[in-house]
């Protein structure tokens, strides 16, 4: 049976005429009662039907009144599709009416997937407010670097104020910290107002430990198998329909109380489902109905490292369905090859041809073995389009996972640095950029939480340090608990007037800029790309045919100068793009293939953009 977003709402909906209705499913629970701390009334008991659903309507009661659900007479928790949490993970629930909000963006109807330029970012270090408010406040920022779409990472309900967002316990709740419900309604209308899209990352293979409380309420979870995060959610056992209504439900109030254009579903590899209908099946179908209904572009994107084609194929041919995926390959590839890395799953990277493969198929391991995982991987992934491949040189996890959190800048050069750039946003994918990336940000992202269980914290500090020893890292990770850690990971944009960080900041710009005026060169599609590799010299040259004009795309990847042949590239030729010298597009360079023959040099690691009439 197709998901029926109707069939039961969860939390507490607030009514018109003053009154609010509360639904909670709890089948381990035998009575639920419902507390109102603002008011002095008497609990009012919740009636249940079959399917261990508890529901009441209760008059007189309006946004912004907290409320507890009380089981079985003794044991008092939130609720678990609370949506809003203004005391944190272990204080009450709070309504929520989401017709109070007054919406600009009604003509809104959002942005097509392949126009998607992505800048990820981190709400609590973006700016130094570390509010929805401060991100308001850096949009006009975002604007004139040229991006299209803001993603945030999780912001559902965490505990305290400092956390990634992956330890989220309230999925329908925006965290308080932050600014809430209001805080990031504000942010959306502001960004739509702004002609950006927002696209929100979710968490739905798991629940963070400190202030779940699903356990309780009902099998939320089972143990038949394991995540690196505990108990998997239980999308496909006994009493599992319920289980994929909250989850289903959760997307779709993201999209409708919220106006988010795209999900990004997290680690879809850690969401175990063996039943006929995959929940990442129904799940895409129903956003894909809401947005109809609401008349607009809403789309579904997973990060997977499973390089397989069913999460992003039709339904009608097997698949999934799902908008985009994430190419971890393009990255490892990237980064192997720049920096020299071979420690974990860089094992598997690290030549030339690797890189070429992800840039023409998006995908490096597609069915062949895998070292770092001793086994084969991937499957061939030719005949997607290449819209639907999200790539990146950075990113929360690629940083945030390292042991100090360190940025690429570290590791590479400033040429280097653009050369990865321009690999990205010269694609023919879908290109992601982290926050701080376009101007080298120095301060680092290392991992941050604010727990109040003592005990919780001492397993978080062993299981970083644990894990980073696995990966043959030296040293002890910065203490994730303490304030200084997350302090040091916020941003200071001002970097980008002076020194290297304003020309790398003046080369990202011009990249997204070409990107855009030269739509037929950055296509999402792999239609005229001709790709020209020569491992030897490490050059990669990418050909695109506009029928007007040829655009070519040439990269060194090599610490010496290299010469590009003159059978290859000759003519005269509008420079675009000169990572070296930073000549405009004002200047033409003549390379001829006639004696005496003219060449056309690049210098290590450099790379340029020409057109030629």
């Amino acid at each position: 049976m197709p998901f029926n977003a109707d069939l039961h709402t969860l939390g507490a909906l607030a009514l018109p005429d003053g009154s609010s209705h509360f639904r909670v499913w709890a089948p381990r629970a035998h009575q639920i009662t419902l507390e109102l701390p603002d008011q002095n009334r008497e609990p009012v008991p919740l009636t249940t039907d079959s399917d261990g659903y508890f529901g009441v309507t209760v008059a007189s009661v309006q946004a912004g009144e907290r409320y507890w659900y009380l089981l079985d007479g003794s044991i008092r928790r939130p609720d678990p599709a609370s949506q809003s949490q203004p005391d944190g993970v272990h204080g009450p629930s709070q309504v929520v009416d989401h017709q109070q909000f007054s919406w600009r963006d009604q003509a809104w109807t959002g942005v097509p997937l392949e126009q998607y330029i992505i800048y990820e970012l981190h709400v609590g270090t973006f700016t130094g407010e570390g509010t929805f408010d401060g991100v308001i406040s850096r949009l006009d920022y975002l604007l004139e670097l040229g991006i299209t779409a803001v993603e945030l990472m999780p912001v559902a309900q965490f505990p305290g104020e400092r956390n990634w967002g992956y330890d989220g316990v309230y999925p329908f709740a925006p965290q308080n910290s932050y600014g809430g419900p209001e805080g990031l309604k504000r942010l959306v209308d502001a960004c739509h107002d702004k002609g950006l899209a927002v696209i929100l990352d979710v968490v739905y293979n798991h629940l963070g430990p400190e202030g779940n409380y699903l356990h309780g309420f009902g099998p939320y979870f089972t143990d038949r198998y394991r995540t690196p995060w505990g108990d998997a959610v239980n999308f496909d056992g006994p009493d599992s329909d319920p289980v994929r209504h909250y989850f289903i439900s959760n997307a779709l109030h993201w999209i409708t109380n919220y106006h988010i254009d795209a999900l990004r579903l997290d680690a879809i590899h850690g969401i175990y489902d063996f039943s006929a209908l995959h929940i990442l099946q129904e799940l895409t179908e129903a956003v894909h109905c809401r947005a109809a209904g609401l008349g607009r572009q809403v789309h579904v994107i997973a990060e997977s490292d499973l390089n397989d084609l069913r999460v992003i194929k039709p339904a009608e041919s097997g698949g999934y369905g799902l908008d985009a995926q994430w190419s971890d390959d393009f990255h490892h590839s990237l980064r192997a090859l720049l920096t020299g890395e071979r420690a974990g799953y860089y094992q598997d990277f690290g030549c030339f041809e690797d890189l070429v493969k992800a840039f023409t198929e998006g995908f490096v391991l597609s069915g062949q073995y895998s070292a770092f995982r001793r086994r084969r991987h991937g499957s061939p992934p030719a005949q997607i389009p290449s819209r639907q491949l999200v790539v990146f040189s950075q990113n929360h996890d690629q940083v945030g996972n390292r042991m100090r959190g360190e940025r690429l800048g570290e590791h590479l050069s400033t040429q280097q640095l653009l050369l990865a750039a321009a690999t990205v946003l010269l694609s023919p994918y879908l290109p992601l950029l982290f926050m701080g990336e376009e101007y080298a940000e120095t301060a680092p992202f290392p991992y941050f939480v604010s727990h109040g269980d003592a005990d919780l914290v001492e397993a978080v500090r062993k299981g970083r340090q644990e894990e980073f020893a696995a990966f043959g890292s030296d040293g002890t990770p910065p203490d994730p608990q303490a304030e200084e850690t997350f302090l040091a990971a916020k941003l200071d944009q001002e970097q980008r007037h002076s020194g290297p960080h304003r020309t790398i900041f003046d080369f990202y710009r011009r990249l997204i800029r070409l990107r855009k005026e030269f739509g037929p060169f950055a296509s999402i599609n792999k239609e005229n790309l001709q790709v020209i590799a020569d491992p030897e010299e490490q050059l990669l040259t990418v050909i695109r045919n506009t029928g007007k004009s040829q655009l070519f795309f040439l990269c060194n990847f090599s610490s010496q100068s290299r010469t590009i042949p003159p059978s290859l590239v000759n003519g005269t030729f509008r420079i675009l793009l000169d990572s070296e010298s930073g000549l405009s597009r004002d200047t033409h360079v003549t390379v001829f293939a006639t004696r005496p023959a003219t060449f056309l040099t690049l210098a290590p690691f450099c790379v340029g953009m020409y057109q030629k009439e």
